[in-house]
């Protein structure tokens, strides 16, 4: 053991700086103490070399494992060189690798529980809702855009702030100085004013010595004032005395306290009596004067009109909306205007100080010049803007007075007119000084001449121009019934009746002509039509219409008779047609007439009849003597009429043209039938008007005990009425009950003022022969509230005066409305809206956006119109109004009342919004107090009744 040699000393591999432990791959070798590297023995490297193992160890784990550490390897070494004599390390070898182990699986459990933390923070974050970030990026820009706009504008604000205190600033400084400068030159003229006049008083130089002598020890010599002569007294004096009339008139204006503020925060009505009241308006008249802002008004009449308008623009900044009834571009300058006025005002009188003698630089008071002059010119322009329209309302209500008189003047029997006059005169007084104070003189004049010739001339439009007297008529031998008025005049022999077809050539053809040419109404419709318009005259439209088309289907009868070889039967039965008619034309002139006599025997049947067998009776004889027969019957308004027809009577070629003049001839004799009925109905008009109320009455009064008609619908119409009447007026007045007057007027308005077509379960039986003017009422009021909404909505987008007249555009959509009757196949670019946006743009112009909307809202209210169902707001609004404005008018209860109600009419209306339809207006309440008078003349029994049973029934409903 001895002779052994120690085992060799063993170097390990030096470590990299970080004691990174290598990889169990990696190669490991050993060097002796010279640095030599040798392969270690089989059996040590087959313990350090291991078969490789796949999973690599990451490097953190690699780093933090002490496996490969030096200490480690030395261990390993030193274990395996000295196994057998060091077994006692062996144990504490196990024992550090054990616990190395240990400390690792506490390193990784703690990662593993770090790692678990991390997913689940991340599975949190992803489960929590989160908003778009594109959305926080936007709003955080608009809040930051929103920031520094607002810096932008407060430092904006800041600088226009500083300019305009810079600019005040050196204006003051300016002014200061000019008046500085003024002051000292002042002083310096005074100055050598003051020199030159001791000058003169003292020509002679005193002598004195060429150096002063000293005053020692004397007492000084106090000089005099130098005296004044009476001119530099005076003007000091009068300096004085303005300077202290200035302050006096600037304190007193003081003390009013007149400022926009105060303005502003009084009420218009209290504002406006103070502006009114005649101290202040003194003190303010000495203000202006002081700055000599009187001579801008050269319109002013006196000083109070100028001082009046200057206290306006106070009350135009302080109320703009009690002042203006609309916002348009006009009334935005003239605001701009007072403002600025206003401004310059204050600013003058602040400046008017102690320093300048209360009198402020030439500077201001050019600017406060300038400033006045443009809000008089602006004042000006709005002020006859808006007189052109209270003159044009106040012209219509003036009109409307004088078409209520034309209607009562001529009633002296029940002493209506008298009721009347005194209150239309008194009112039409007060209008015209109104005008004549707004428009002059002569254009007020002017105006209500002009308006009165057209209203009374429309009243006439329905006459035809010229005589329409029957050159052969004689009035005198016309015997109207008696005065008892058993029953009314039949004003012709004939009656209506349909046409019976000619079959036979006995004479029955000539019966059945005979009964063609009257269709006059009967008796109670003519009464009636009398009593409610003296004028009234069988219109000849409509019957010529009618006439027409019976005499055509004459006329083709007649041609299919000269086929048949029925011609002599059709000749002499026109022949004995015209003849019958011909003398009923003459029926009235004496017996021995010259021309009844040659109608007689050219047109005596038998001898046509003779004329017709011979074959002799030639048509061209019969045209030309009907040529010279009919310019003695016609009336003179007839004469180029009859003349153009007796020139195409004159010749004739074939049947067909033979038949066409025979219609024409048949048209002319029906015209001048129609126009004999109508002289004869004028003749008799004053005795049917005055009987027509009892004759009515009596006729009421058979159909009802005959079982034709019953009260039912007009129980059901008066019940209606009163519920509604009594509903109002419990709202309003619990203690004020509705007269029947109020009733009856409630229910004619309901029934006439509506939009739906007219049934006629809904209209009473004692006004059926109403209907179609109550038909025709309707018809106004749909058409007048939708032009009304059109022009309304236009004048609002366009930014006009709703008072002003749009008459002319008012006119054209009406007559285009009337002419279309809502149709619905018109309703389009090429129909009713495009040519109702033809009359609007005519006189306006207007920009495409405005023109688009109005279309759209023209297109939209139209259907409203043809189905009556109202749901435009605009159109809601002008009905209701428009039916209390009727009913407000028709209930009127005295002759005094009625007059006030038509004298502010007009202004009514216009306030509405419905100036353009004043005079159609009037014409509907005209047309309705007329129905109402004869209606309640004629049943007013009836309704007595009706009104008591009903009160009756709403007693015993409230009882039980």
């Amino acid at each position: 053991m001895a002779s052994e040699q120690p085992p060799q000393q063993v170097q390990l591999p030096s470590l990299p700086p970080n004691d990174d432990i290598p990889e169990e791959c990696e190669d490991l070798t050993v060097s002796d103490s010279a640095g030599h590297a040798f392969a270690p023995p089989a059996r040590i490297a087959a313990r350090f070399y291991r078969p490789p193992n796949h999973r690599r160890k990451s490097l953190s784990s690699a780093a933090s494992s002490r496996r490969n550490s030096m200490s480690s390897v030395h261990s390993q070494l030193s274990n395996s060189s000295y196994r057998a004599a060091c077994r006692s390390n062996h144990v504490a070898q196990y024992l550090r690798r054990a616990s190395i182990l240990e400390s690792r699986k506490a390193r990784l459990a703690a990662r593993e529980a770090h790692a678990e933390q991390v997913r689940i923070r991340a599975a949190l974050a992803k489960s929590m809702p989160r908003g778009s970030n594109s959305e926080e990026r936007a709003l955080a820009a608009q809040q930051a855009r929103e920031k520094h706009l607002a810096q932008v504008a407060a430092s904006c604000a800041e600088e226009v702030r500083r300019a305009k205190k810079v600019a005040e600033e050196m204006k003051e400084r300016r002014a200061a100085e000019e008046e500085r400068y003024r002051l000292e030159m002042e002083e310096k003229l005074a100055d050598a004013e003051r020199r030159r006049l001791e000058y003169k008083r003292n020509t002679r130089r005193p002598r004195t010595a060429s150096y002063p002598a000293t005053n020692e020890g004397k007492k000084p010599v106090i000089k005099a004032p130098p005296k004044m002569d009476s001119e530099v007294a005076a003007t000091c004096i009068q300096r004085a005395w303005r300077t202290g009339h200035r302050k006096a008139v600037l304190d007193e204006f003081a003390k009013l306290g007149l400022t926009i503020d105060k303005v502003h925060d009084t009420t218009f009505e209290d504002i406006s009596g103070l502006l009114l009241n005649e101290k202040v308006l003194g003190i303010t008249a000495k203000v202006l004067g002081l700055y000599e802002l009187h001579e801008n008004d050269q319109k002013a009449t006196d000083i109070s009109t100028s001082t009046k308008n200057f206290l306006t623009a106070y009350l135009i900044l302080g109320h703009p909306a009690a002042v203006f009834t609309k916002d348009g571009e006009q009334e935005q300058d003239l605001i701009t205007k007072a403002k600025d006025l206003v401004i310059c005002f204050e600013a003058t009188v602040s400046k008017s100080t102690t320093f300048n003698r209360f009198r402020p630089g030439a500077t201001q008071i050019e600017n406060l010049h300038l400033a006045h002059a443009t809000f008089l010119t602006a004042f000006g322009d709005w002020k006859s803007q808006d007189a052109s329209a209270l003159i044009d309302i106040m012209v219509a209500s003036f009109v409307n007075l004088d078409a209520i008189w034309q209607t009562v003047k001529d009633d002296t029997d029940g002493g209506v007119a008298d009721d009347y006059r005194n209150g239309i005169r008194e009112n039409q007084l007060a209008i015209y000084s109104k005008i004549r104070k707004l428009a002059g003189h002569d254009r007020a004049n002017m105006l209500i001449k002009k308006a009165i010739r057209e209203s009374r001339r429309a009243r006439l439009r329905r006459k035809p121009v010229g005589d329409v007297r029957p050159r052969v008529a004689d009035s005198h031998v016309i015997h109207p019934e008696a005065s008892d008025g058993s029953d009314a005049v039949t004003v012709t022999a004939e009656t209506t009746s349909h046409l019976a077809q000619p079959v036979s050539p006995d004479g029955s053809q000539a019966n059945a002509l005979t009964r063609l040419f009257s269709v006059i109404p009967d008796n109670r419709v003519l009464t009636h039509e009398l009593a409610i318009d003296k004028e009234y005259r069988i219109d000849v439209g409509p019957h010529s219409d009618l006439r027409d088309a019976l005499n055509r289907q004459v006329c083709d009868s007649m041609r299919r008779g000269y086929e048949q070889g029925e011609g002599d039967a059709w000749t002499m039965a026109m022949a004995q047609n015209i003849r019958s008619k011909l003398l009923h034309l003459l029926g009235s002139s004496k017996p021995d007439n010259s021309l009844k006599t040659l109608i007689s025997e050219v047109l005596d049947p038998e001898h046509v009849q003779r004329q017709c067998e011979q074959g002799v009776f030639s048509y061209q004889n019969f045209f030309s003597f009907m040529a010279s027969i009919l310019p003695k019957l016609c009336a003179p308004f007839r004469d180029a009429e009859v003349q153009a027809l007796a020139t195409d009577l004159q010749t004739y070629g074939n049947l067909e043209e033979m038949i066409e003049k025979l219609f024409k001839l048949l048209h002319m004799i029906d015209l001048l039938s129609l126009d004999y009925s109508n002289f004869l109905l004028a003749s008799v008009a004053p005795r049917l008007i005055k009987e027509a109320a009892g004759y009515e009455q009596r006729a009421f009064a058979r159909d009802l005990a005959a079982g034709k008609i019953s009260l039912s619908k007009t129980r059901r119409w008066w019940k209606n009425a009163a519920v509604n009447v009594v509903t109002e007026a419990d709202r309003r007045d619990p203690r004020n009950m509705p007269t029947n007057q109020k009733i009856y007027a409630r229910g004619l308005v309901d029934l006439a003022i509506a939009t739906t077509p007219l049934k006629l379960d809904d209209l009473p039986e004692t006004l059926e022969m109403d209907a179609a003017r109550i038909a025709r009422f309707r018809a106004d009021t749909v058409r007048v509230v939708f032009v009304g909404a059109v022009l309304l909505t236009a004048k609002n987008l366009l930014k006009r005066d709703v008072r002003v007249q749009w008459k002319a555009q008012a006119a054209r959509m009406c007559d285009v409305i009337k002419a279309a009757r809502y149709s619905s196949e018109d309703v389009s670019e090429s129909g009713v809206a495009a040519r109702l946006m033809t009359a609007l743009e005519s006189a306006h112009a207007m920009p495409a956006a405005t023109r688009a909307q109005l279309q759209g809202t023209i297109s939209r209210l139209l259907p409203q119109a043809e189905t009556g169902r109202l749901t435009d707001p605009v159109m809601k609004v002008l009905f209701q109004r428009l039916r209390a404005h009727v009913f407000g008018r028709l209930g009127a209860s005295s002759s005094g009342e009625r007059v006030r109600q038509a004298s502010v009419a007009s202004e009514g209306l216009a306030g509405s919004g419905l100036a353009e339809f004043i005079a159609l207006v009037g014409e509907v309440v005209e047309g309705l107090g007329r129905v109402s008078e004869v209606d309640r003349r004629a049943h007013g029994g009836w309704y007595e009744e009706v009104a008591r049973e009903v009160e009756g029934l709403g007693e015993e409903e409230a009882m039980s």
